[in-house]
């Protein structure tokens, strides 16, 4: 008896907070499982928790529904002009845009390479920032899910820009160095920056981040450095079957594993983990609701990603036949403009996400930037090169040279070690960005071959 009554009191105290919340009713199966007294109390409560796990789904879902007609309410009707000065005119940075065209009257009026690069570099800078802008737009009318793969895609669209010309041209060492430098660049000094202001805000604390996740990820970027390492070894130990192509063809056979690895795992965090996105979501939500609506309608915000994509590949271009050039001018290797100078333009908009989402004690949105960009690179932009340069007829393969790999692997492991414990603090970021300042000064006194 005194079961049923704390089973009956049990389910009117929640009946009633549902009721509260605006729910007509409780299910039919926990309102006939108290009435007729055949459960106990756990089994009750089990009941109830699974009640309020789906109200609260469904409450999340309608939520979501909400936000995205109210946001189809609100889509504005811009004029090309008020496009453009929300787009061009509202941002500081754009103050730099002119120095891309200026960059090209310089390679056409003189002959001074290093000025040219220069220019071409200061000139891509705002178009990384623009383009994180236009796809952030384009996801308020996609939905989280979509709009995840947009932000991801189009965030290392300048180094698959620079890849894909600089395979063209032959330049195999280029694609190579500059790749790695973009994960480098994210794993160190993105996440460094992140880590470190973050800690400065908050500094009487440790902030906290999802470890399991930040555990998925280190494990990935594991696999990403096993799929270098085996080309790299086979080369350097002189254990090739077929002298010449054996370690072509065991990088053709990787890429495309590696390229199912990141398909399953992008499957896992949207399919099989979407609570991570909803987080993601509602943190977005939590900061500012004038940064849910968008600015600029859907067909502007393709427009403007259509203008800056074809810039950024026309300015990428005049800038990878600029590095040769640049390197000689400079008297620096091409190895510390690949691996340095051009990922730190590239990884621009993505380090000052993540150093905001840091600051405002969002680590795991940081970790998303920071690290999901270094696994999309690893195991998504690299063997897409592979295979791409399969295509063009260009030999590209994962032997990235027995000083780079090696570099690489350390430096997954020394993050792996800052990421298990699933907490951060300044020291931890300060560790880190000195970490990338000794890597900085490897590739300033290292020069391996130009082309592989």
């Amino acid at each position: 008896m005194r079961s049923q009554i704390s089973c009956r009191e049990l389910y009117l105290m929640f009946s009633n907070l549902f009721k509260s919340m605006g729910c007509c009713k409780v299910s039919s199966l926990m309102q006939a499982q108290v009435e007729m007294g055949l459960g106990n109390e756990v089994e009750l409560k089990s009941l109830l928790e699974q009640e309020t796990d789906s109200r609260q789904t469904n409450a999340a879902s309608l939520m979501e529904q909400g936000l995205h007609r109210e946001r189809r309410a609100k889509v504005p009707r811009n004029n090309v002009v008020q496009s453009f000065k929300i787009v061009i005119l509202s941002n500081k940075l754009n103050l730099l845009l002119p120095f891309g065209p200026l960059a090209i009257l310089v390679h056409y009026l003189t002959d001074s390479k290093g000025w040219f690069f220069l220019l071409s570099l200061v000139g891509i800078t705002p178009l990384a920032e623009r383009l994180g802008y236009a796809t952030e737009q384009l996801a308020c009318y996609t939905g989280s899910t979509v709009g995840g793969l947009l932000n991801a895609t189009f965030g290392n669209v300048i180094e698959l820009i620079i890849s894909i010309i600089a395979l063209k041209n032959g330049m195999v060492r280029v694609v190579q160095l500059t790749l790695l430098g973009s994960i480098l660049s994210n794993m160190l000094l993105v996440l460094g920056c992140a880590f470190f202001f973050g800690g400065l805000v908050f500094s009487r604390k440790d902030q906290v981040f999802d470890k399991g996740n930040a555990v998925v990820s280190s494990g990935m970027l594991l696999m990403a450095v096993m799929g270098l390492l085996f080309p790299t070894v086979l080369h350097y130990t002189q254990s090739e079957v077929h002298a010449g192509s054996s370690v072509l063809a065991l990088s053709r056979f990787i890429s495309c594993i590696m390229l199912v690895a990141y398909a399953a795992y992008l499957f896992f965090q949207l399919k099989s983990q979407p609570s991570v996105y909803t987080e993601e979501r509602n943190h977005n939500t939590e900061m500012s609701e004038d940064d849910e609506d968008p600015e600029i309608s859907k067909w502007e915000a393709i427009i403007w990603l259509s203008i800056f994509t074809a810039w950024v590949s026309i300015l990428s271009g005049y800038l990878v036949d600029a590095i040769e050039g640049a390197s000689v001018s400079w008297k620096i290797p091409v190895s510390f403009i690949s691996v340095i100078l051009l990922p730190i333009v590239g990884n621009a908009a993505e380090h000052a996400g993540a150093v905001m989402f840091a600051m405002k004690d969002k680590l795991d949105l940081s970790l998303g930037v920071a690290i999901g960009s270094s696994i999309q690179i690893s195991m998504f932009l690299v063997p897409f090169c592979v295979v791409i340069g399969w295509m063009m007829g260009v030999q590209m393969d994962l032997n990235f040279q027995l000083y780079e790999t090696a570099t690489l692997f350390i430096t997954v492991i020394v993050v792996a070690f800052f990421l298990h414990e699933g907490t951060s603090n300044y020291f931890k970021g300060l560790m880190l960005i000195l970490c990338y300042l000794i890597v900085a000064a490897s590739f300033f006194v290292h020069e391996g071959p130009r082309q592989g």
